[in-house]
């Protein structure tokens, strides 16, 4: 009798014991990845529950607002969602959280709870979690209009439009295709005592890049964190513009000259094969990969016109050896090896000519790039830059500010340059535009001065 009281009070210790345990077992992890901030008339919900097993007892979403509850998701009810596993012990829920999905959703806080739970003990008991994400709906679409008048566009070139924007905090822009080009507050352009005081009026520049199509869409758009957009055309029209051709032949003597001097002031090609071998692989993979380092810098540029003077300098005293998007066709002993795209002008004086910012601006690069040789890239605002390529010296520092036709170096014949000369261009947004037009009065006047003295009038 003795040993089968003991054997129960061990029993019922054990069972004690394992309550406990079972009371203190994890509950699941949850992970509510989407929305972040905001909901608007669209939005995607995505939230992952993980359980050894993938085994739940209890998973449910629902949303919370004005003192009301919306179920989004339960294991007895998926219905309108996407269950799915998401590795061994991980389920994923997706679906639409705004408007569309939830048309009981209104504009304001709310938010978003997810209850989930595991057995535990042979299922006698449940291991449970909570979490809860705040997000704010906004319901209502930006509001975007233009308000510059006559655009003009040429293949290969830049032009700008001034627009009105709200709400505040919205991204907003010019899409050219599928390439996107972002507006600045328009309170960062002053131009001849001309000052724009409305915060709501934004710039963009933009480009039409030479490698796209005359009838390519161009449309002003603006769009807020909950995912509501809005779009504004406006009257504009493009026009072509011829680009050359030349033929460059490839002599041994270049090839021994530029291909190691450039292998040797990088690492991100490392070819293999003779010198012609090597050069191709240079000419283009490493082109791109310097090119996309070049557009990359767009992301630093500054929200406020630098530039002073507007006209840029147009560097008269030096020949053109080589225009804008001229279309090279490479030729080693005869036989054609390469075609490749020059964006940019080859200028070329007298050896080690003094080269000068081409306008006010910051330089945020100053160094050896590649194909470019020794390289400078100012920032002048607004998504505007300057490069200047084939350096013999560098004279400036990154993160100086220079003054229009301050010296930055002298011309050389670094990179991959047959002579010495300079090679220079203007970037829109990162993209390499046709330097003449910023060289041309009339053309910064009908562009830029008189959009913005007009915005500036009105505001």
């Amino acid at each position: 009798m003795r040993y089968l009281l003991g054997l129960l009070l061990i029993l019922l210790v054990a069972a004690g014991g394992a309550y406990v345990v079972a009371g203190r077992a994890a509950g699941p992890t949850i992970d509510i990845g989407k929305p972040e901030k905001f909901v608007g008339t669209s939005t995607p919900l995505d939230v992952v529950v993980g359980a050894p097993g993938s085994k739940l007892s209890v998973f449910e979403i629902h949303l919370e607002q004005n003192g009301k509850t919306v179920p989004l998701f339960s294991l007895a009810n998926p219905a309108g969602s996407d269950l799915k596993q998401d590795g061994p012990d991980k389920l994923r829920v997706t679906r639409d959280v705004g408007k569309q999905g939830v048309p009981e959703l209104q504009s304001g806080a709310a938010r978003i709870v997810v209850h989930a739970a595991r057995p535990v003990l042979y299922g006698i008991r449940q291991a449970a979690s909570t979490a809860t994400k705040d997000v704010q709906v906004r319901l209502e679409r930006p509001k975007v209009a233009v308000i510059s008048t006559h655009h003009y566009i040429n293949l290969g070139g830049s032009e700008m439009v001034v627009y009105r924007a709200t709400p505040p905090d919205i991204q907003s822009g010019v899409m050219v295709g599928d390439l996107e080009y972002p507006g600045y507050p328009g309170t960062g352009a002053t131009v001849e005592g001309v000052k724009i005081a409305d915060p709501a009026i934004r710039v963009a520049f933009f480009a039409l890049r030479f490698d796209q199509d005359l009838n390519t869409p161009v449309k002003v758009f603006a769009r807020d964190e909950a995912g509501n957009t809005a779009r504004a055309d406006f009257d504009y029209r493009t026009f072509p513009k011829p680009f050359k051709k030349s033929r460059i032949d490839l002599e041994d003597k270049l090839l021994d000259r530029v291909v190691p001097a450039i292998l040797a002031g990088t690492t991100e090609v490392k070819p293999d094969g003779d010198m012609l071998a090597k050069f191709l692989v240079i000419n283009g993979e490493l082109r791109r990969k310097n090119n996309e380092k070049i557009a990359s810098f767009a992301k630093q540029t500054a929200p406020e016109m630098l530039w002073r003077g507007v006209v840029f300098h147009a560097f008269g005293n030096n020949a053109v050896e080589s225009a804008f998007a001229d279309q090279r066709t490479y030729l080693y002993k005869g036989k054609e090896v390469d075609q490749q795209v020059h964006l940019g002008f080859d200028l070329a004086s007298f050896t080690g000519t003094p080269i000068v910012a081409a306008n006010r601006g910051k330089v945020l690069f100053a160094d050896e790039l590649g194909i470019y040789g020794n390289c400078v890239i100012i920032d002048h605002g607004m998504g505007v830059q300057s490069l200047y390529g084939h350096l013999s010296s560098i004279e400036v520092k990154v993160g100086d500010m220079v003054e229009k036709a301050q010296q930055i170096g002298r011309s050389g014949m670094t990179g991959m340059a047959g002579g010495d000369h300079l090679h220079f261009t203007m970037l829109v947004n990162g993209h390499m535009v046709n330097p003449v037009e910023w060289w041309d009065p009339h053309w910064i006047e009908d562009r830029i001065l008189r959009k913005l003295k007009a915005a500036g009038a009105g505001s």
